[in-house]
């Protein structure tokens, strides 16, 4: 099969691959389409030692598992959990001790032609959602698990701070609560895209210091972290929702004086992301940048390290 490889930071589109074997338990699947994700892209610059097909945001054809998900679309939670280590026993299976993660810790990904996930891992997507849609299931219940940390409430002052491709999805989400929520970014095109959705929107001037209760760091770089940092008001909760490839200064005295709860956010709920995606609560389309067949991997991945880039999308098969 083909699939594209990451090693020693270098790409590399191979075309012998060969297709996975299901062990017990698991499904074997037929990637229709992923989408290229900030992770993926910093692993690209060193973030984790990976070697193997990246790729985690995906929604594919069951091909080899259980009758009721026989030739059915799926999507699937990204960490195969062990089941039996104390995170696990704990209910939190994201954590697990043995875990591999799909396109980012000892698990192939979905930028290859077929993956293979835990049978318990996935879900079948509702023919009302396109293919275009479910391929944003991941991030969408990532941007969701938010709302599983932080009790958020219609009057909380909340502060988005990213434009990219996870901060749109992270608004749309936090939205729905109807918080007093504020969007800043860089790029005016990408704030239009959320205003047009009823969500206000400015560039980092627009943050008040020290007004809002809750702040979500979603851009990933040092600036961005300072500016929701110091929207925060005393006893305030900042989210961090992006990696970093380098490291970050923090002024922790500041933490400790304004009693800062620092709350580190990835995998989230996909029922709950399904069942917006369903309603037609979350606008994906506008978040489209460009597709890409599998062969031309290559080239998605120059275009999606581009600054001001939002999805990029490889199609897999059909």
């Amino acid at each position: 099969m083909k699939g594209l490889w990451l090693e020693n930071q270098q790409l590399q589109l191979r075309s012998q691959l060969p297709i996975p074997e299901p062990p017990e338990g698991e499904a074997l699947i037929r990637v229709l389409q992923a989408g290229i994700c900030n992770t993926d892209l910093e692993l690209l610059r060193g973030y984790y030692p990976y070697s193997g097909i990246l790729g985690h945001e995906f929604v594919g054809v069951v091909e080899r598992g259980p009758e009721s998900l026989q030739n059915q679309r799926v999507v699937g939670e990204i960490n195969a959990y062990c089941g039996d280590c104390r995170f696990c026993r704990k209910g939190q299976p994201t954590h697990c001790e043995k875990r591999t993660v799909l396109g980012i810790v000892n698990r192939n990904g979905a930028f290859a032609e077929y993956l293979t996930l835990p049978v318990k891992n996935l879900y079948a997507v509702a023919d009302t959602i396109t293919t275009d849609m479910a391929t944003f299931t991941e991030p969408i219940a990532a941007a969701l698990e938010i709302q599983e940390q932080v009790a958020i409430t219609p009057g909380d002052r909340i502060l988005v701070v990213g434009d990219g491709k996870l901060g749109q999805l992270v608004a749309q989400t936090l939205a729905l609560t109807g918080c007093d929520l504020l969007a800043v970014g860089r790029h005016r095109d990408k704030l239009e895209n959320l205003e047009s959705l009823g969500i206000k929107t400015g560039f980092a001037d627009a943050v008040t210091d020290r007004q809002f209760d809750i702040a979500v760091e979603c851009t990933g770089n040092p600036e961005g972290f300072s500016i929701a940092r110091r929207a925060l008001r005393p006893r305030g909760t900042l989210v961090l929702k992006s990696t970093y490839a380098g490291h970050l200064t923090l002024d922790i005295s500041s933490l400790v004086v304004d009693e800062i709860t620092l709350i580190g956010s990835r995998c989230g709920p996909f029922p709950k992301a399904l069942e917006l995606l369903a309603q037609n609560k979350i606008n994906v389309k506008s978040l489209i940048q460009a597709k890409y067949p599998l062969d031309e991997a290559i080239a998605a991945f120059e275009q999606a390290q581009q600054r001001g880039v939002l999805k990029v999308l490889l199609e897999i098969s059909d």
